[in-house]
C-alpha cells in the first residue's frame, strides 16, 4: 500500500483499459514488442524496465515471496508514468501504434504474474 504501488495500479489500469477498448474493437494485439519500432526514449526505457521487473518478479514468485514480487513490479511506476506523459499510443504509423499496444500488453502480463490489477479498487 505504498505510493508507488497506488500509482502503479493507476498506470496498469490505464494500460488495461486501453487494451480492453482496442480488443473490443477487434484489434489484435501482438504477443511481442519489436525493439526496432521503439522510437521514444520513454518507450525504450519502459520496455527495458518491464524485462527487468518481470525477471525479478518471476524469481520472487518462485520463492513464494510475493512482497518482493510486488516491489519488483513497483519499479515500473516511473517508466509507466513517463510513457503515458510523453508517448502517444495512437501514433499515426500503424506499426508503431501496434507496437505500443504490445508494450501495454507486456505491462498487463508482467503485473498479472502477481495480481489481477483490474480487480483492485484504486
Amino acid at each position: 500500500d505504498t505510493e508507488d504501488g497506488k500509482n502503479l495500479l493507476t498506470g496498469t489500469k490505464r494500460a488495461a483499459n486501453i487494451l480492453a477498448a482496442e480488443e473490443k474493437k477487434g484489434t489484435a494485439v501482438a504477443d511481442s514488442v519489436d525493439a526496432g519500432l521503439l522510437k521514444e526514449p520513454e518507450e525504450k526505457a519502459l520496455a527495458g524496465a518491464i524485462t527487468k521487473a518481470e525477471a525479478q518478479a518471476a524469481t520472487a514468485i518462485e520463492a513464494l515471496d510475493y512482497e518482493a514480487a510486488m516491489r519488483a513490479l513497483a519499479t515500473l511506476r516511473a517508466p509507466i508514468d513517463a510513457f503515458f506523459d510523453k508517448v502517444l499510443v495512437n501514433d499515426p504509423d500503424e506499426k508503431v501504434r501496434a507496437n505500443r499496444l504490445a508494450l501495454l500488453a507486456r505491462i498487463r502480463e508482467a503485473t498479472g504474474q502477481v495480481a489481477d490489477f483490474s480487480r483492485i479498487a484504486s
